[in-house]
């Protein structure tokens, strides 16, 4: 079992890696590297989704803190794969609710996973787009209360976690 937990170690922080490479692709003007991001961000939700069957939410416990953080990035970045990002969103959940996972990574991942199902989001993570050289959140369902239910996550106010975004 020891070897198995190395492996997906290093498997889980590798997927990463190649994500961090190509997630400038992302918004690529060119179609061939928006679709090689899309199948390389697919692949690794699939992947994602066999690791939840065979191990649950991979905690930092069990792969330590990179891998762990290798596991939510991908989860994040799984927005065609909405059955993947909604398992990933509940195996979470209770990692969270037994003290495994960081309160933080959850709220941005069930804010990713309300703005791909169409919905608002709660904290204020995801950004629409740009408007006057400011980023703008998809719409948020308290946008009075953000900042506060942003306090309880560990997730700086709105204001400072744009400005790192803003064009000067």
């Amino acid at each position: 079992m020891a070897h198995d937990i190395s492996a997906l170690t290093a498997e889980l922080t590798d997927m990463a890696a190649a994500d961090h490479r190509s997630a400038a692709h992302a918004n690529s003007e060119d179609p061939a590297e928006q679709l090689a991001w899309r199948r390389l961000t697919a692949r690794h939700g699939d992947r994602l989704g066999e690791i939840m069957d065979a191990y649950g939410w991979p905690t930092a416990e069990l792969v330590g803190e990179a891998a762990a953080r290798a596991a939510w990035l991908i989860a994040q970045h799984a927005d065609r794969q909405l059955d993947v990002q909604r398992r990933a969103l509940h195996l979470m959940q209770q990692a969270v609710s037994a003290g495994s996972a960081g309160p933080r990574e959850l709220a941005f991942l069930r804010d990713r996973t309300l703005v791909n199902e169409g919905r608002k989001q709660i904290y204020g993570t995801q950004i629409a787009g740009m408007k006057d050289g400011a980023p703008v959140p998809w719409p948020c369902e308290e946008p009075e209360r953000m900042d506060a239910l942003r306090a309880e996550v560990g997730i700086e106010p709105f204001d400072e976690y744009v400005a790192k975004f803003t064009l000067s």
